[in-house]
């Protein structure tokens, strides 16, 4: 029986989830390179990753799928490159509560592009039980302004489940019989 592994990075702005999400749907225990924030951030949370997240979900007795968070900030940029190297697709995670969460999407969009554009894109929005404006029209809305067709969902980063829809989206635009 072969062996089938998946990886999956999560990226997005600080604050928006990728940490929470692993670990809220990892079968192990994550591994973590937070370190202590230091600049503006520390007005979001007191820790950021500056390297990755990791963690890994069995779909079956021979099949993984690898989940790696990417740093939020982008002096740590050049960790978003190696962290995408072989893997299926792209989770970006949206804080609704921010000030500008469209400017954040068409961030990540635009400095993952070549990497979208040969993979998958899955959107979750985190924080709209928190502030409902933007809807989630409203960004399928931008991501047609943006000429880019991803599924969009309304997340809670700490429940397994959402995280699960995200998840199984992408497996699902990949191969819809897995």
């Amino acid at each position: 029986m072969a062996h089938k592994d998946h990886k999956i990075i999560f990226t997005g702005p600080v604050g928006a989830g990728k940490t929470t999400a692993i670990a809220s749907i990892s079968d192990i225990e994550p591994i973590r390179t937070d370190e202590q924030a230091s600049d503006m951030t520390t007005r979001r949370k007191p820790a950021t990753t500056v390297a990755m997240d990791y963690g890994m979900i069995r779909l079956g007795p021979t099949e993984k799928v690898h989940l790696y968070g990417t740093p939020g900030q982008e002096r740590f940029d050049f960790m978003w490159e190696i962290l995408t190297q072989g893997g299926i697709g792209l989770v970006l995670l949206l804080d609704n509560t921010r000030p500008t969460p469209f400017e954040d999407m068409k961030f990540y969009v635009k400095a993952f592009h070549d990497f979208i554009s040969s993979t998958r894109l899955v959107i979750g929005i985190t924080q709209m039980d928190t502030r409902s404006s933007p809807t989630l029209d409203d960004y399928v809305r931008q991501m047609k302004e943006l000429d880019i067709d991803a599924p969009i969902f309304e997340v809670d980063a700490r429940r397994r489940e959402d995280v699960s829809s995200l998840i199984q989206a992408m497996l699902l635009s990949i191969d819809p019989v897995i």
